[in-house]
Parts: structure tokens; C-alpha cells; sequence
């Protein structure tokens, strides 16, 4: 297949702060793996909790055979992200606090993009009210974001029931693509002023902002920016990104 060249501006962090409040927003959305930090920790922990042990090895089996379906493109983002938040029914949600807090400190919070906490710590300080949104499951959020001081209520992202403490396999919410905006809508936000994310996943969210701001794009969202008109934003820690998506097709997700 022929690479696409892309031609989409590419924003210095001074021309990214300069948009973002121009934008003037009142209520600003970001999703967060890939966007707000490097890596996909949903995925980092699963694997980390199969690692530790935190689920059988049944469970480890069939999550791993289920995950290669998914890589190959016969499991759908949504149904994987829910099985990854479903396979720990039957645990105390304390114990899976712990074991989220832990894994943030340990392997997500060095990952987190230097330039996104001084900005959300000024949108916050102008008073603008700050949504997360993720297809990763709530605990790895909560615990991601207590940084960038995104209280829990504006978390969505995806869970299941709990009750008296346990951990059930009823799902409340996996919000990825167009789920995400249905998400925001159900919460009064169906036109959010800004939003912030850096996959495909996240277009449908971003298309329903005022202003859009695709961060650490993937090839694909890349692609969606230029043919929507956006710029992008690509963080110093993700800068060697661009040199491989210009000699990459651009169709993939």
C-alpha cells in the first residue's frame, strides 16, 4: 500500500498553550492514554495484575487468546475494553484500588507528557471545568489523574458494578469511539468547547468539540485532522512518531 504524505501544521508547545486559550473554553475534555501520557496502560495493567497473580490462570489463558483475537481484529475495541475490566469479578474493588495505585506510581507517572500538567494546572487556575474521558478501566484513571487534579466525578471511563465492595462482571460503561460522545451527551456535555485526544477513538469525541486538539496523534487520527482541517500537537517525549508515520500508511487505526 502507498504511503498518504500528510499535510496538517504541526503546533510548537507555544502555539498549542496560545490555541488552547484562544479557544476560550469553559469545559475542556481530555482522553488519556496516548494524550495526557505515553503508552496504553489499560493494557499495561492487565498484564501486570495477570503477572502478579490477581487473577487465575484460567482467566490469564483465556484473556490472553482473546487479546491476540483483538490484535488480529476479530474482537472489538469495546468488547475487549470491557473483558479487561470484567476479569475482575469476584475481586474487593479496595484491592484493586491498591493495585492501580501502585502500578500508576510504578509505570505510568514517568510516562506522563511534561508539557500537559503546567497546561491543565493553568486551565484549572481560569477555572475551566476539566472532563477525562478512557476507554481504560476507572481505577488506572483515577489513580492517572490525580496529578492533573481531574476530581473522579468528571471521570469516564469504563467499569463495572460493584457491589458491597465486590467487583461484578455487569458493565456501566466502555467508552471508546462513538461511545465516548455518547458518554458526554448523557452527562449534559454534547458540545464540549475543547477536547484532547490522540486516537481514532477519540474522533467522535472531537468532532462534537467547538475546538479541537488531537495530541501525539496516531496514523490514523492524523489522517482524520487533515481531512477535518485541525492541527496537531506532539509532545517532546513522543517526538520520534512523526519520522515513522511519514513512511507509514496512514488507513490502519
Amino acid at each position: 500500500m502507498t504511503a498518504t504524505h500528510i499535510e496538517i501544521q504541526k503546533w510548537t508547545t507555544e502555539e498549542f498553550e496560545r490555541l488552547v486559550f484562544e479557544c476560550k473554553p469553559k469545559v475542556a475534555v481530555f482522553d488519556c492514554d496516548g494524550t495526557l501520557w505515553g503508552g496504553d496502560a489499560g493494557y499495561g495493567f492487565m498484564a501486570w495484575t495477570l503477572e502478579k497473580g490477581l487473577v487465575s490462570r484460567s482467566t490469564h489463558d483465556w484473556l490472553d487468546t482473546r487479546y491476540r483475537a483483538y490484535q488480529a481484529g476479530n474482537v472489538s475495541e469495546a468488547a475487549m475494553c470491557g473483558e479487561m475490566v470484567q476479569m475482575y469479578a469476584g475481586l474487593r474493588e479496595a484491592e484493586l484500588r491498591a493495585a492501580a495505585a501502585k502500578f500508576v506510581d510504578e509505570f505510568v507517572r514517568q510516562n506522563i507528557f511534561a508539557e500537559m500538567l503546567p497546561l491543565i494546572a493553568r486551565m484549572r487556575e481560569a477555572g475551566i471545568e476539566l472532563w477525562a474521558v478512557s476507554s481504560t478501566n476507572r481505577w488506572v484513571i483515577a489513580e492517572g489523574l490525580r496529578d492533573f487534579g481531574i476530581p473522579a466525578e468528571r471521570i469516564l471511563a469504563a467499569e463495572v458494578r460493584v457491589k458491597d465492595g465486590m467487583i461484578t462482571s455487569e458493565i456501566v460503561d466502555v467508552p471508546t469511539d462513538e461511545a465516548k460522545a455518547a458518554a458526554l451527551k448523557r452527562v449534559g456535555l454534547p458540545r464540549p468547547d475543547a477536547v484532547f485526544g490522540n486516537s481514532i477513538h477519540d474522533l467522535a469525541m472531537l468532532e462534537i468539540a467547538r475546538c479541537a486538539f488531537p495530541v501525539n496523534p496516531s496514523p490514523a487520527l492524523l489522517e482524520a485532522a487533515a481531512k477535518n482541517g485541525w492541527g496537531y500537537y506532539r509532545p517532546k517525549a513522543a517526538e520520534g512518531i512523526d519520522a515513522a508515520v511519514d513512511g507509514e500508511s496512514t488507513s490502519k487505526g
